[in-house]
């Protein structure tokens, strides 16, 4: 079995890797590839493998940019996270879609229910359009319904200012000043806040472009926000995630 792995993190690419090979002995991985404009080029210079593993966001861009540019007519297990009923609406169309980090298990099953497939031109092209549309119009929340006395109320995102997390409790700071604590951990959050509103700044915070109140340089080529509402709250961003953030307030 030949394999394409595209991927633009480098351990979860490793991992996959790791884990493909030892599902997998006698798979050959083709390469590893990180970005739309260089997998174009590897598939129009080089035969359809029998399988690609495809990550949705990709360095430069959403991979679906790829069935644009070329027609692929092999099986494609895409690896991401999203909402759980767009996964659900792929695993009822013949193709699998891995959350990460990918599970050893979930991994198999992909790989046992792609033998099974009938590999054939129609099937991608229909899995290509619902791709698109999920990706195009993703549902993120919208509100929260949190505990209030002795009933509940509801919290609209757009009140939300940040979001923190302290002693394993996540909070959602509002635009009033008052915190809620609400049940969801920061990686739920992740996939259903939108990112266009909300940057993960690190593993305790999320932020709006407009709850912030000044951005420095910091040791180690990372920056240092300071939060209008909370200014004495220190929220870092790794050197890592830096040009990230960068492209994300420069929009």
């Amino acid at each position: 079995m030949k394999i394409l792995i595209v991927e633009d993190e480098s351990i979860n690419a490793s991992r996959l890797k790791r884990l493909l090979e030892e599902l997998e002995p006698n798979c050959e991985i083709l390469g590893i590839i990180d970005t739309v404009v260089d997998t174009v080029a590897w598939l129009k210079s080089n035969p359809n493998p029998d399988l690609i593993t495809m990550d949705i966001r990709l360095a430069d861009g959403l991979s679906f940019a790829i069935f644009d540019e070329i027609n692929i007519i092999c099986p494609v297990i895409f690896t991401t996270a999203y909402d759980e009923y767009a996964i659900r609406a792929f695993k009822v169309n013949s193709i699998d879609y891995l959350m990460k980090p990918i599970e050893k298990n979930e991994l198999e099953f992909a790989l046992t229910k792609f033998k099974s497939l009938n590999k054939n031109e129609t099937n991608i092209t229909n899995i290509t359009g619902i791709l698109k549309e999920l990706i195009e119009k993703p549902v993120f929340r919208m509100r929260f319904l949190v505990t209030y006395r002795d009933g509940y109320k509801s919290v609209d995102v757009s009140d939300i200012d940040f979001v923190y997390s302290e002693f394993k409790t996540s909070n959602l700071f509002l635009k009033s000043g008052v915190v809620i604590s609400i049940p969801q951990t920061m990686e739920e959050l992740e996939q259903e806040l939108d990112p266009n509103i909300f940057f993960r700044a690190n593993r305790q915070f999320f932020i709006r472009a407009e709850s912030i109140k000044s951005i420095a340089n910091y040791f180690n080529a990372k920056l240092k926000i300071q939060l209008k509402l909370d200014p004495e709250r220190e929220v870092i961003i790794s050197r890592e995630k830096t040009p990230f953030f960068k492209q994300w307030m420069d929009r």
